[in-house]
């Protein structure tokens, strides 16, 4: 699936200056020092990296267009918190049969579209039905066991042919986007939905703006305007924010903390996320088939290095990142051991090995370097093999055709590549495929995220991949600023409480 590898990578498109490790602060919001006044009538800019390409979040691929139309412009029957907790949105509140096989939601009354049309429960059943059946639009398959979708008065009832315990969370992104039936808005460069937020005006290029909606059905946005600035360079975007041109800055280098907040107008803010730092082996065939050579490269792998080099985040050593249900310590699996490491490599019969790394070119420089270094302490030659997004796409992820490879994945709750033998990471584990279909399948939330781990486990311990990092959400916000999120904002940015005040 496109989207979990795609969009990670280009949800962080100006990684050559990302921070990308250890949270010291996991809040949710930044707190400035301000103890102004809240302005309604303020306009907040915020500096983001990567713009999408058009708007059309139906079928458009790209985490910049989650990032900033989801919760905002467009929203479902439920929604996430940056904290990852499911919480009711455009349905008032919900219930699940016990057996996990039936999902009731009652629609709230009074809700509009942007364009002044009420929404109503044919909407839903029709844009969940539209989902499904529709393979053109993102995330269809993820409504694939909803047998029948059903509106009785204010209650739109979902009957699955079996339990599915990542539905929830599916209709929490594009699976679960209500949309006006009957609609003729052009998607990609206008938008209808029903936030706090519409779309005022994008300048292709620029930026995009978002005003509030003054019909909203809840509590209505605490700013007049929101300006999305895309700056990808970390320096352009530093002296921006100098110079008072914006007020928040999103993908930020936590190793320019001193120059952002010497003024005393910004404080940087780190919070959690689940990017994780993947390093992706080509298990097909070649000296990565054997697990001891993959194990070798993980324990000659200094990950600490990437931590104290980007100045933020964590160290991870499984594909689930402490964020999402699963997630364990799993250091003892692959402890940095330059000396294991090539004990392993001879066993195999891999000393002087020469290996390629293939790396779309966006990413820092000290990712490769850091890696170039370890390896070769070991005895390995890796060449750098950087190259355009468009080819890393082609080359890595639809034809398979590279030995090692790097992405951030940014994506939430995104186990399921590890228990899909055709996603590009080439990993075939019968036992993973299984418990991640119990996983599925189990009503209990608990046993749900148990099986996970067990999983997980399973990978890190076949040397599936590794993982460098686990990246941090680095911001720089105005102290003038509140209410702005910190957690996961590479993924979504969900901006109806930001507020900027005067003083």
């Amino acid at each position: 699936m496109l989207r979990r590898t795609a969009l990670a990578a280009a949800a962080i498109l100006a990684a050559g200056a990302l921070a990308l490790t250890a949270c010291t602060s996991g809040g949710g919001t930044a707190t400035p020092t301000s103890t102004g006044k809240p302005d309604p009538d303020a306009s907040v800019a915020i500096r983001l990296v990567l713009e999408p390409g058009n708007l059309d979040i139906r079928q458009t691929a790209g985490s910049a267009l989650d990032q900033i139309l989801v919760d905002n412009i467009y929203q479902g029957l439920v929604a996430r918190t940056p904290e990852q907790d499911i919480v009711a949105s455009l349905a008032s509140d919900w219930t699940v049969a016990p057996d996990g096989l039936t999902y009731t939601f009652t629609l709230r009354e009074g809700v509009t579209f942007h364009d002044g049309q009420p929404l109503t429960p044919q909407d839903v059943v029709w844009s969940l039905t539209t989902r499904r059946d529709t393979p053109e639009w993102r995330d269809s398959s993820r409504l694939a066991n909803v047998t029948s979708i059903t509106a009785d008065g204010q209650n739109i009832t979902l009957t699955l042919s079996q339990p599915d315990s990542s539905l929830l969370w599916n209709l929490t992104g594009r699976a679960g986007i209500i949309l006006k039936e009957g609609d003729t808005v052009d998607y990609k460069t206008k938008e209808n939905g029903t936030g706090p937020f519409v779309l005022k005006n994008w300048t292709q290029g620029d930026s995009i703006t978002f005003s509030r909606n003054d019909a909203y059905w809840g509590e209505k946005a605490g700013v007049a305007e929101v300006v999305f600035d895309y700056i990808p360079d970390n320096q352009a975007a530093l002296n921006a924010a100098l110079a008072n041109e914006v007020d928040v800055l999103t993908g930020f280098d936590a190793n320019l903390k001193d120059q952002v907040e010497k003024n005393g107008d910004f404080a940087l803010v780190l919070g959690k996320s689940t990017d994780k730092g993947t390093l992706a082996f080509n298990q097909a065939s070649g000296p990565l088939a054997d697990k001891r050579v993959r194990q070798a490269i993980r324990q000659a792998i200094d990950h600490q290095a990437f931590v104290d080099a980007m100045a933020s985040g964590q160290t991870l050593y499984g594909p689930i990142p402490e964020l999402d249900p699963g997630y364990s310590d799993l250091s003892d699996v692959a402890p940095y051991d330059p000396d294991a490491a090539k004990k392993l490599l001879k066993e195999a019969g891999a000393e002087d090995l020469e290996l390629t790394l293939t790396i779309p070119n966006f990413y820092s420089t000290t990712i490769p370097q850091i890696l170039v270094s370890d390896l070769n302490e070991v005895g390995i030659t890796l060449e750098v093999n950087s190259v355009d997004f468009s080819t890393w796409l082609t080359d890595v992820y639809t034809n398979h055709d590279y030995e090692l490879s790097f992405v951030l994945h940014t994506e939430a709750h995104d186990f399921e590549n590890w228990a899909d033998p055709d996603y590009y990471f080439t990993y075939d584990s019968p036992e993973v495929q299984s418990l991640y279909a119990q996983s599925l399948a189990a009503t209990d939330e608990t046993k749900a995220a148990d099986l996970l781990s067990q999983a997980a486990r399973i990978v890190s311990e076949d040397a599936g991949g590794d993982w460098l990092y686990n990246g941090a959400s680095v911001l720089a916000v105005g102290t003038n600023i509140t209410g702005m999120p910190s957690i996961n904002v590479n993924e979504r940015l969900d901006l109806a409480d930001i507020a900027k005040s005067n003083g």
